[in-house]
């Protein structure tokens, strides 16, 4: 596909989407962000210098019919969705991760476009949670379509293991689940995993196939983040352990009330989401061994966890912060 080609990317606000956003300006795409309603009123859509290269068109994603108002007439090449639902809850999941994403497919197909390239998620291997199986329902889908299509499945972001690093700065102990050795991730960065989602537009390799991939190796578990961050943060090395069964005590006690009372549900999802990523790797799945698998987990680009955590110790999280989505 030519670099003069042109490109719809949906979620661009998002951590993943910003970077995305960035590296296909660099390369010289002719890129339409869709962006919600108000954002170019507001104050940080104009001056977000991730998509100061892009045309901004607002409409609500979750709205077929504001969708297809909004993109009546525009052409596009190629299609970007980094959607994904805020909270991971059901009818968030549900809403963001299929719904949109499918109504955004129809526009496509209806406008002629060629190519999709998603970012789903790793976690989708083993689904037991209502975002997973949102997020395969839309993979499905656009397996399905007729479009070339790469959906990428990343490891752990360095944003989701930025968390911690206010607490040990200030000589806290860094908290894991158990011992730490149970779960293990290769993160990647925002910008490395914008370049590899970028390049699936123009290598075949990458076309028409479920793509895992994780930052540059090795694997890395929780309690060596925790010795890393503390090294960096040239404090002592202070490891908690914290039970894993506090999140199913949350969702035991929760989960009665939530046949009443939606938010009550809601809050016993997260407490079964938190379950879920304390206790499952961010790797490729060995459905023979029953096993994840750090070798047979793809590698790509050149930043380190290191080199990020020692970026943030110096400079802030500015950019990186996890909001309402943080376990710790």
């Amino acid at each position: 596909m030519p670099v003069t080609a042109r490109i719809w990317l949906a979620g661009a606000t998002g951590y993943i989407g910003r970077a995305v956003a960035a590296e296909l300006s660099r390369r010289g795409f002719a890129v339409t962000v869709i962006v919600r309603p108000g954002y170019v009123a507001g104050r940080r859509g104009a001056a977000d210098p991730a998509l100061a290269g892009c045309r901004l068109l607002e409409a609500d994603v979750s709205s077929p019919q504001a969708l297809t108002s909004a993109l009546a007439g525009e052409q596009a090449d190629a299609v970007f969705s980094c959607l994904a639902s805020r909270t991971g809850v059901a009818d968030d999941a549900w809403r963001i991760d299929h719904r949109a994403n499918s109504h955004l497919l129809s526009v496509a197909e209806q406008a002629g476009v060629r190519q999709f390239v998603l970012l789903s998620a790793i976690c989708v291997q083993r689904p037991t949670l209502a975002f997973q199986e949102a997020k395969l329902a839309f993979e499905r889908e656009l397996m399905g379509s007729g479009l070339t299509w790469s959906i990428v499945r990343p490891t752990a972001f360095f944003k989701s293991l930025a968390g911690q690093v206010g607490r040990v700065r200030s000589g806290k102990p860094f908290l894991m689940f158990g011992d730490g050795e149970g779960t293990a991730c290769k993160p990647i960065s925002e910008s490395d995993l914008a370049a590899y989602l970028v390049d699936c537009l123009l290598n075949p390799e990458r076309q028409n196939r479920i793509l895992p991939i994780g930052g540059p190796g090795p694997a890395i578990t929780p309690r060596q983040q925790g010795e890393l961050l503390c090294r960096l943060a040239g404090q002592p090395v202070q490891l908690r352990s914290v039970p894993v069964r506090l999140f199913d005590v949350v969702a035991a006690v929760l989960g009665p009330f939530g046949r009443i009372s939606k938010r009550m549900a809601e809050k016993a999802e997260l407490a079964r989401i938190g379950r879920y990523y304390a206790t499952e790797s961010m790797l490729v799945w060995d459905e023979a061994t029953q096993t994840y698998d750090a070798d047979a987990t793809p590698e790509t680009g050149t930043d380190t966890l290191e080199a990020f955590y020692g970026r943030v110790l110096r400079d802030g999280l500015a950019g990186q912060e996890l909001g309402a989505a943080k376990v710790f």
